[in-house]
C-alpha cells in the first residue's frame, strides 16, 4: 500500500506527537517562508508540496526520504 504525502505526514506527526500548527511554525522558522497550519494543510490536500518542502518536513520530524531502485 502506497500512502500519499498527506497521509504520510499525518502519520509521522502522530508518531512524533506534533500538531500541524507546530509543524507550520518549525517549517516557517527553517525556510524563512510564512506557513500557516491552513496553508500547509491546503498544500497537502492539493498535493502541491514541493520535494524540498517534504525534505524539510522529514528533517523536522527526524526522518529521511530514502530512494531505492525497484529493479
Amino acid at each position: 500500500m502506497i500512502l500519499e504525502a498527506r497521509e504520510q505526514i499525518k502519520l509521522l506527526l502522530s508518531l512524533r506527537k506534533m500538531t500541524i500548527t507546530e509543524l507550520a511554525q518549525e517549517l516557517s522558522s527553517i525556510t524563512k517562508k510564512h506557513y500557516t497550519p491552513a496553508s500547509l494543510s491546503a498544500k497537502m490536500i492539493r498535493g502541491t508540496l514541493s520535494y524540498n518542502e517534504m525534505l524539510k518536513i522529514c528533517e523536522i520530524l527526524d526522518y529521511k526520504i530514502d530512494i531505492v531502485s525497484l529493479i
